[in-house]
């Protein structure tokens, strides 16, 4: 079977991630692999002219041409070496990670919709809305608690880059989605959108 590639995007916080892993955990690790954008970042230091931090929601933050190379593969039942990204050093591991090709491969990130080359590998597209007062309530508790951040520099990335970048390049991607939903609940995955996400997805793989 030639695995089939499904896109989750939205804004930071919107739950898109959290969609990932409720349909990762349904379907299965033998069903199922996530490929994420953010570890693709290119860092600080090491990225070409004109690319890279500090703004990481800005699309030059990311490295789609190696991400495109690698779905790629991943597309054609090839195995990668997938970068992983540490963001309390804001830099990429020294380590990769082996990622075989499963029927459903997911791609997670606030870009992905944006990128054209991308969007072409995608079978099925999902953009997840979400306003923004609760996606700033989401990331300041988990930049604090999993990234080290401070409350104020979350406030200030949040205002100086997180909002502008969602303006102007994440939420006029949604026009590029099969699928758009809203998340606002805080914690629960178990609407009926996510259900039928799950469903439509496992039927593509019958």
């Amino acid at each position: 079977m030639i695995p089939k590639v499904v896109g989750i995007s939205g804004g930071s916080c919107s739950g898109k991630s959290t969609l990932a892993a409720h349909i990762f955990e349904t379907l299965g690790p033998d069903q199922c692999v996530i490929l994420p954008q953010d570890d693709y970042f290119f860092g600080y230091g090491d990225a070409p002219e004109g690319k890279g931090g500090p703004n990481f929601d800005h699309p030059d933050a990311v490295d789609f041409d190696k991400m495109y190379a690698q779905l790629s593969l991943l597309k054609q039942g090839q195995s990668i070496e997938r970068p992983l990204y540490d963001f309390p050093t804001h830099m990429p591991k020294t380590e990769t990670e082996l990622t075989e090709p499963r029927p459903i491969i997911l791609v997670d990130g606030i870009l992905i919709l944006h990128h054209a080359l991308l969007r072409q590998l995608f079978d099925l597209s999902v953009f997840v809305r979400c306003d923004s007062a609760v996606r700033f309530k989401r990331r300041l508790e988990r930049d604090v608690r999993e990234r080290g951040r401070t409350a104020e520099s979350v406030r200030e990335v949040f205002a100086d880059q997180v909002d502008p970048m969602h303006d102007k390049f994440v939420e006029p991607s949604h026009t590029h989605a099969d699928i758009v939903i809203n998340s606002q609940q805080s914690e629960t995955v178990a609407t009926s959108d996510f259900s039928a996400i799950v469903k439509s997805i496992s039927d593509m793989i019958q």
